[in-house]
């Protein structure tokens, strides 16, 4: 099995396209990042920065620190157009709070803090036009999920079956594709000793119209031998599949599939258990045949590509094949030479990292991306 992997490790090329690094005049560590597309993006991180583009990210302009908000972490960021959106701060009880603006950032209002003086907000995400999550850590041995029907107005606690947390583990602080849907799939990601994607799906009583929301837990191979290890990103896609329905005339049916990284954070060139994918809406997983070349802190699907794309502290990957093999992406001619490195999320075409650092897919990495994908 080891020479089977070092044989398909041989033989998948590094690509020859990066990058391009953006000027965001901010020295912040960035953590958040959100396309919401035709030129606009958001991105949040520490000390309180939030910034924002409007023409695909040559300016990036520095928001209104939200009330309150200049030592706060925001590390996760979801907006609905150029002059909306949610941004969300971690941090320990009172630290852990959600602010939303309507006027382009210029001002901000705390919609949302953190009810639970031991709790942390982890991780944000906008499923609709109006329905958004908000993922805490364990409060009381079950993971606190709040949701919001008006955009981030309001929020309350979901009281859905299946959040028990196991013992000893959490989720981590988020990039903005920790908590993730695909259709009518959500998923998240959790560490430590028990690395695990948790999903839920529609359950309904037969006899009735009322359904719940049930949550899943099951167990990955991505790294889990130490409190800083696990689960950091989930991203997925919806292919069609042969059908096994015994039902005339219906030869496919939609499945989901889901790619996670993550490995140890402390240990970021281990890459033994970086990267696992399931083909069956996270029933099962296997990890990757050849794996990303490091710890990898987000993921993300491409689908003008057909490419999952990871990131992290030493460098960029792409998969081609769903998650099974990863090949790393290598600066090219002209590009800066630490272009692959140093990024912590993803919302493509845009990638960000500490000490205000902003990138975004270069046009001929993405037509290099097209073309291989042909097969």
């Amino acid at each position: 099995m080891r020479l089977t992997l070092l044989v398909l490790a041989l033989v998948v090329p590094a690509a020859k396209a990066q990058w391009q690094i953006l000027d965001s005049h901010t020295t912040a560590d960035l953590r958040g990042i959100d396309n919401v597309g035709n030129g606009v993006a958001w991105t949040s991180g520490s000390k309180g920065a939030i910034l924002r583009t409007e023409d695909g990210g040559r300016v990036w302009q520095l928001c209104a620190t939200p009330p309150g908000g200049a030592n706060l972490d925001f590390r996760s960021i979801q907006a609905f157009s150029a002059t909306t959106a949610v941004v969300m701060a971690s941090g320990k009880g009172e630290l852990s709070r959600i602010y939303k603006t309507t006027d382009g950032c210029q001002t901000w209002r705390e919609v949302f803090d953190n009810p639970d003086a031991t709790g942390s907000f982890d991780a944000l995400h906008r499923i609709s036009a109006f329905q958004m999550y908000l993922l805490g850590d364990p409060v009381n041995g079950k993971f606190a999920m709040f949701s919001s029907p008006d955009a981030g107005n309001t929020w309350s606690l979901s009281d859905d079956p299946g959040l028990d947390a196991p013992k000893g583990v959490g989720a981590f602080p988020a990039v903005t594709a920790d908590l993730t849907n695909v259709g009518f799939l959500m998923a998240f990601g959790i560490g430590g000793r028990r690395a695990a994607v948790y999903t839920f799906s529609p359950t309904c009583e037969n006899t009735t119209d009322k359904c719940a929301l049930a949550w899943t837990a099951r167990t990955t191979p991505l790294a889990q031998a130490s409190t800083t290890a696990g689960v950091f990103s989930l991203a997925g896609r919806t292919t069609m599949v042969p059908s096994t329905a015994p039902v005339t005339g219906i030869a496919t049916m939609p499945a989901t599939t889901l790619v996670a990284v993550g490995g140890d954070y402390e240990k970021p060139t281990e890459n033994s258990a970086s990267a696992a994918f399931s083909n069956d809406s996270g029933a099962t997983w296997k990890l990757a045949a050849v794996p990303p070349g490091g710890y990898r802190s987000a993921v993300a699907f491409d689908p003008e590509r057909d490419r999952f794309i990871a990131v992290g502290p030493n460098g960029t990957d792409v998969s081609n094949d769903d998650g099974n093999v990863w090949r790393a992406l290598k600066p090219g001619p002209g590009d800066d030479p630490e272009a692959d490195q140093h990024w912590a999320a993803l919302s493509l075409p845009f990638v960000v990292g500490p000490h205000g650092r902003i990138g975004t897919l270069r046009a001929d990495l993405a037509t290099a991306l097209k073309a291989g994908n042909k097969r």
